[in-house]
């Protein structure tokens, strides 16, 4: 899982909570249900089972892989629909190319995140790259959707790029975890993505025994992912691991903690951090479309059909 690392985290800015900060506790752990997606890669349904108020703005998280495909065997999505909200994918490992029928896309490898607001709709493709597909190899990736207010359900579509290179890093208050700020803000720090609905997204490895507590704003709603490893989650300190999520309570600060073993491919404890400010308003969810009303989504559907979300480029 390479990612974005440094040699030496004691060399980045540090950041830790206020000693009065009220911390979240751990309320609920859930465990991911696996499937498969578009044209049969393995993803975890990372929210299964949380209700959706305590998702608010988030819609769903998929885990994709963490996968050793042998040559021949990568796979992608066909061309599909999307309007109404954001999506974020974050690859670790291997390379993903995404197109679209606005002339939007782009190639994101370990590290990048590709952030598509679909808004007034899209047509959409994911795909490993021909070199990949011929010689196969490790894919990990997640792809997070976000909702967008109904102010916003219909703005004209377009990418952010975010490039590894550009993902905020720190360290926490001991050195040792890494903390890779995607987008919002940690304390004065603040990652590239630009967010229509206020969030944070971080990606933290927690060495072995150690414990990270971030300031966490209080309006916002909190949420943590295992990605690889095992370890705990708040200050009562309630296990979770690789595949689960978890949902904090209310408070100014967050806290997850990392089991002295790990597992041997993967040293530290990779956990997703995620926090958001709740739209409040209904969200109806039809297969790729996301609005506010059944209508709306009738209406979006009947757009799809009619061709009025795009159509797929000559050649692709």
């Amino acid at each position: 899982m390479p990612a974005v690392t440094v040699e030496n985290p004691l060399t980045l800015p540090r950041v830790q909570a206020p000693a009065d900060a009220a911390p979240r506790r751990a309320l609920q752990v859930t465990t991911a249900p696996t499937g498969f997606e578009g044209e049969g890669f393995p993803v975890r349904r990372a929210f299964a089972g949380i209700d959706y108020k305590n998702l608010d703005p988030f819609i769903m998280m998929d885990q994709m892989g963490e996968v050793e495909y042998a040559p021949g065997e990568p796979k992608g999505t066909p061309w599909h629909p999307h309007r109404g909200f954001e999506t974020v994918t974050y690859i670790m490992d291997g390379t993903f190319v995404h197109q679209d029928s606005h002339g939007g896309g782009g190639t994101i490898t370990n590290g990048d995140t590709q952030w598509m607001t679909a808004g007034s709709g899209l047509l959409h493709i994911e795909q490993p790259p021909e070199e990949l597909v011929v010689s196969g190899g490790l894919f990990h990736g997640l792809q997070l959707w976000v909702n967008l207010p109904r102010k916003d359900k219909m703005i004209a579509p377009k990418y952010q790029d975010i490039r590894g290179g550009n993902i905020k890093l720190l360290a926490s208050a001991d050195g040792a975890s890494l903390i890779r700020i995607i987008a919002g803000e940690v304390g004065e720090h603040a990652g590239p993505g630009a967010t229509h609905t206020p969030i944070t997204m971080i990606h933290a490895s927690v060495s072995p025994g150690a414990e990270l507590t971030l300031p966490w704003r209080s309006d916002f709603n909190a949420l943590a992912y295992g990605l690889a490893g095992r370890g705990f989650a708040g200050p009562e300190g309630r296990p979770f691991r690789m595949g689960q999520s978890v949902v904090f309570g209310r408070g100014d600060s967050l806290t997850v903690r990392a089991d002295e073993t790990q597992e041997s491919r993967s040293p530290n404890f990779e956990v997703v951090l995620l926090g958001g400010q709740p739209i409040r308003e209904p969200m109806m969810q039809y297969g790729p479309f996301v609005m506010n009303t059944h209508a709306e989504l009738a209406q979006a559907f009947d757009d799809f059909q009619a061709g009025r979300l795009g159509t797929i480029p000559a050649g692709a």
